[in-house]
């Protein structure tokens, strides 16, 4: 029985002992991108350091207990600002977006199409649009009939769709992979919107790794070169504590919808105690934020994101 209970313990000490190197290791997380990688599961080390210290306190343990109290104040000062400081705005003219990566090898159309008409957005946008989701999503068009897919191989499609009619609509080929990037305008309110989705390439080497921080930035020249208030949203492959994401924050000015309303993980489905944000929406202060979350699932390995805006009057 001793030796279960000294088994038991060591255990425990382990797993706090990389909960703690983790913590603090992945604030470094621009040093390497295998670093940055495991920097976007603040909210685990938080969840994993509470449960922890909770079992080093009953143990009576004081020294595992107070290195734990530690850790988890320094991950809840990553994690519990968004749920504040961002408080939700009324207005009686709203623009409802509704973006989803929808997963190439997903042909669980019908759950999308129920999604739309339940939520009924007044702008969709689609990533991971592959031919055969072009072909199933032509039933969009009669109440969206202002719509722009450029269907691509592979993960890296993308569409849009919008009951609101679009002055320009057009996608640029973003460096350094030339995934397409959707750039749209309209007017909402009297007042000039653009739009802009994207979806750069997953970071898990060292050369995807540029490519995504390349296309970031070059996103971020496209928001800052636009006239009027911007709103991003995309599949960014990057959670809000990394440094690629908060370089794209500074750059442009943009704030993310998410502060105020929580850290609403959208990926991935399959491993919901894994779960982290990298689905986002970004917006220029003049844009008001009535809510935002996250839709029902659909069969991808991403939720859906869903955000109301008050634009103009």
């Amino acid at each position: 029985m001793l030796k279960k209970s000294v088994t038991l313990i060591g255990l425990l000490q382990a797993a706090a002992i990389v909960t703690v190197l983790f913590s603090l290791a992945t604030s470094f997380d621009f040093t390497h991108h295998n670093i940055e990688l495991y920097s976007h599961f603040r909210p685990q080390y938080f969840a994993a350091s509470l449960l922890l210290l909770a079992v080093f306190t009953v143990f009576r343990n004081p020294v595992y207990a107070v290195l734990l109290l530690v850790t988890a104040a320094f991950n809840a000062s990553f994690v519990l600002p968004w749920y504040f400081g961002g408080a939700a705005i009324e207005s009686d003219n709203t623009i409802k977006l509704l973006h989803v990566n929808v997963f190439s090898q997903n042909d669980q159309y019908d759950r999308l199409f129920d999604l739309v008409d339940a939520e009924r957005p007044d702008v969709i946008f689609l990533q991971e649009v592959s031919k055969e989701w072009q072909d199933a999503t032509l039933r969009l068009h009669e109440n969206y009939p202002y719509n722009y897919v450029e269907a691509r191989e592979g993960n890296f499609g993308i569409a849009m769709f919008s009951r609101v009619a679009l002055d320009s609509v057009a996608h640029v080929d973003s460096p350094p992979l030339d995934y397409p990037t959707i750039v749209a305008t309209m007017t909402v309110n009297d007042a000039a919107l653009t739009l802009i989705n994207t979806h750069p390439t997953v970071p898990v080497s060292r050369l995807q790794y540029e490519a995504r921080n390349e296309q970031l930035r070059s996103i971020a020249a496209l928001a800052n070169q636009a006239a009027g208030p911007v709103i991003l949203t995309g599949d960014l492959n990057a959670s809000v504590w990394g440094r690629a994401y908060r370089n794209l924050e500074e750059i442009t000015g943009l704030r993310n919808t998410r502060r105020g309303f929580g850290i609403l993980p959208t990926w991935p489905t399959f491993l919901p105690f894994a779960m982290i944000p990298i689905d986002h929406a970004l917006v220029s202060d003049s844009i008001g934020v009535v809510a935002t979350r996250t839709g029902a699932h659909i069969g991808s390995d991403h939720l859906p994101l869903i955000v109301e805006f008050a634009v103009g009057n």
